[in-house]
């Protein structure tokens, strides 16, 4: 006999997802607007260089290494405890930026924020995926990615409308207080209705996951890729201002907005196998386009078309909730899975950067074809059929 949800399971499951929504909400409004302003923050205002930009990203990138401890957190607060507590610290660290003064103080600022922001996206997911189905898993996502581009056009209309008026610093200051006061008042909400049981275990490296942590290491190089070096493509050999980098940002958001939501239902419709062979195919011509053409109208659409893209990862997020053998193995191997995204994400700005600089820029894009066409190839090996990965349904075997 199966027991169906309580009344209060119901409101208690209600108010988690609102919870998860506003802390979302303010995730993604706060990490736009500290994307749109960064650069031109660094470089205007403490005169950073080139060089010195790619050591700051390779650091920034350094706390997804630890976004296996995720799972250990696990074991004492609840995934939204730790989403919670994680857009507290990222705003404190938007706050520090403001008030960065030499390059060791925005090394130090980027490090605090980017701590709060890789270690809500594990838990954050996490929450998501106890909280709902298997069907529902990938649309909820869909929705939050919505939910997330709705936020950052809200972040860079702020930067297009106040920035002339407020400037950088007090952008920073605003933006980081509104994060670290929203996330401590939604620290008494942060409750999930009956979380499953802590096992204190290590995370359960298993061989039916290798290929997730493999697309999960070949994405993460192939994003660090286009995120360091495109933007940096469009101003170092284009002269692109910092304007219409955040107008296409907005862009990027505006279309986010919409189409999100509908990217959970084509994965639960389509399959993540089919659905991530289309977006490595079209992430081919997109590397192949900023390797080969120079016309910016070009890469505009291009640039766009890779945030759109973008948005079909969460088919790997689905896929590991449809073989994982135990609920409980989720939050470890999703936070294993950043943590191994992340290795590539430290060492692709660097490995890029001396490519292109000994090459130049189009063999830095040639290897994210690569990459690409790698990842085209393994997940060709997905399956999440019953009978040959039998996901969470095997719990109980």
């Amino acid at each position: 006999m199966t027991n169906s949800p309580t009344p209060t399971d119901s409101t208690h499951r209600r108010a988690a997802l609102t919870v998860i929504v506003i802390t979302n909400l303010l995730l993604s409004l706060g990490f736009q607007l500290w994307n749109s302003l960064f650069n031109n923050f660094a470089v205007e205002a403490l005169g950073v260089r080139a060089d010195q930009m790619g050591v700051i990203q390779s650091i920034r990138e350094i706390p997804g290494l630890l976004g296996f401890s995720v799972g250990l957190l696990a074991l004492f607060l609840p995934e939204m405890r730790i989403a919670g507590l994680s857009i507290v610290l990222m705003g404190v660290g938007i706050v520090l930026t403001g008030r960065s003064g030499s390059l060791a103080g925005l090394i130090a600022s980027t490090l605090v924020m980017s701590v709060g922001f890789h270690f809500f996206m594990p838990s954050n997911s996490s929450a998501v995926l106890q909280l709902v189905g298997e069907d529902e898993g990938p649309r909820m996502l869909g929705r939050l990615s919505s939910v997330n581009a709705l936020a950052a056009l809200a972040g860079a209309g702020v930067v297009i409308l106040g920035l002339d008026a407020l400037g950088f610093r007090t952008l920073f200051y605003a933006a980081g207080a509104l994060l670290a006061v929203g996330g401590l008042a939604l620290l008494p909400w942060g409750r999930q209705p009956d979380p499953p049981a802590r096992v204190r275990r290590r995370t359960p490296i298993r061989r039916r996951y290798w290929l997730y942590y493999a697309l999960e290491f070949l994405m993460g190089s192939r994003r660090h890729i286009f995120t360091t070096f495109a933007v940096f493509l469009l101003v170092r050999e284009h002269g692109v201002s910092a304007q219409v980098i955040t107008v296409l940002y907005v862009i990027n958001n505006l279309i986010g907005t919409f189409l999100f939501q509908q990217f959970g239902a084509i994965i639960a419709r389509f399959g993540e196998r089919r659905v991530l062979t289309l977006n490595f195919i079209l992430l081919i011509f997109v590397f192949l386009g900023y390797a080969y053409i120079p016309l910016l109208p070009v890469l505009y659409g291009l640039f766009v078309a890779d945030q759109v893209l973008f948005g079909f990862t969460i088919a790997l997020q689905s896929y590991f909730q449809k073989i994982a053998l135990h609920p409980e193995e989720i939050t470890p191997n999703l936070s294993l899975g950043q943590t191994i995204n992340h290795v590539a994400a430290v060492t692709i700005p660097v490995v890029g950067g001396v490519v292109w600089e000994v090459l130049g820029s189009r063999y830095t894009f040639l290897v994210g074809v690569g990459i690409v066409a790698l990842s085209l190839i393994l997940v060709q090996r997905m399956r999440t059929e019953r009978g040959i990965v039998t996901g969470l349904a095997a719990a109980g075997r």
